[in-house]
């Protein structure tokens, strides 16, 4: 177990940003996971975990606490059945699933981050969720300093969320297990529009799993959602705002803030979200506040490939960022009368 101190978060996170934490631990078995909690917990120091770093926006003044890195590793197949240490990389795994020939989270390649952190937030993506496949997730619980096994009824999973989110202080994953499905190789049901149109099928049919991941990656690629170095629209969090979901009474007045400031005419994209509910999209409403792709004109901006992706052109500071979030909170907000919320997780500021 590696430790180091005055450690620089940055370059541990996507954004790139954020500063440094009093003692940075990285853990390399669930052992050192474990210890390296109930050190922190024993001693009442703060404790940030750190998986992939692709949901996070640290504050520039760093961490004043532990901040763990889990670094596990474990990729076990047993037929249809997967067990991922918290530790792997989650775009990594999708692939040698499908290489496998097993069906079930192909169109959630290209997702940066760790296996640990996908049950969090109920990971999702063109027509997937990880709630579809994960069977159960072992965890630290720290209430009780015992390892746990919660079933998937447990993890309470529902649309970017999960037990895990609403316990942040609780649960430390370790292991995450999945049921996939052999389909000779084809992938699971196509349901996502944009995902069938890219592969010329109906909604429901079935296409070889290679195919399709190979397809949701070009769509993320062409949004900037698939890390690249050398790509400033990928130095973000992916997307940084949750698709609203607003109830019966709450979308009827959005409709109408809608038809009274793009016509009566304009339908906003809805997608049923259980009884009474209506989802979405932030993207459309970000665009249509008039936040358009590349909005910005300092060092952090939307990006120019997808307006729900916040990004840092190289020399932002998180503040920057926080700058635009609340930007485009506030205009959309005026817009519609609808109030976006983050997706990533902040340490030691808020939106």
């Amino acid at each position: 177990m590696q430790e180091l101190h005055d450690a620089p978060l940055a370059p541990l996170t996507t954004f790139r940003l954020g500063g440094p934490a009093a003692r940075l631990v990285t853990a390399t078995t669930d052992a050192e996971v474990v210890a390296a909690v109930r050190a922190a917990d024993e001693s009442g120091t703060p404790l940030l975990v750190i998986g992939g770093g692709s949901n996070l926006v640290i504050g520039d003044r760093g961490f004043d606490g532990t901040a763990l890195r889990i670094a596990t590793t474990g990729f076990h197949l047993d037929g249809t059945r997967l067990e991922l240490a918290a530790g792997e990389n989650w775009s990594d795994a999708v692939a040698r699933t499908v290489e496998a020939g097993l069906a079930g989270i192909e169109c959630l390649a290209g997702i940066p981050g760790s296996a640990g952190a996908t049950p969090i937030q109920n990971v999702g993506a063109y027509g997937q969720e990880v709630c579809d496949t994960i069977t159960e997730v072992v965890a630290y619980d720290r209430t009780t300093g015992e390892t746990v096994t919660l079933t998937a009824a447990e993890c309470a999973f529902r649309y970017r969320n999960s037990t895990f989110k609403d316990q942040p202080d609780r649960y430390v994953v370790l292991r995450v297990r999945f049921a996939l499905e052999d389909a000779g190789g084809l992938s699971a049901p196509i349901k996502y529009p944009e995902t069938a149109r890219a592969l010329g099928v109906e909604a429901g049919d079935r296409v070889p799993a290679a195919t399709a991941r190979e397809t949701v990656l070009r769509l993320r690629a062409g949004k900037g959602m698939v890390l690249d170095p050398a790509d400033h629209d990928t130095w973000s969090a992916g997307s940084f705002f949750h698709n609203p979901i607003l109830t019966d009474e709450a979308y009827a007045a959005f409709l109408a803030r809608v038809q009274d400031r793009l016509g009566p005419d304009t339908a906003p994209p809805a997608y049923p979200a259980g009884e009474g509910r209506t989802k979405t999209s932030a993207a459309w409403l970000i665009d249509k506040a008039g936040f358009t792709k590349g909005y910005g004109t300092g060092p952090a901006r939307i990006s120019t490939k997808h307006t729900l992706a916040l990004t840092n052109r190289g020399e932002a500071t998180t503040e920057d960022l926080l700058t635009l979030a609340r930007e485009v909170v506030a205009g959309v907000h005026a817009a519609f009368g609808v109030t976006l919320v983050n997706e990533p997780v902040t340490v030691g500021v808020s939106i």
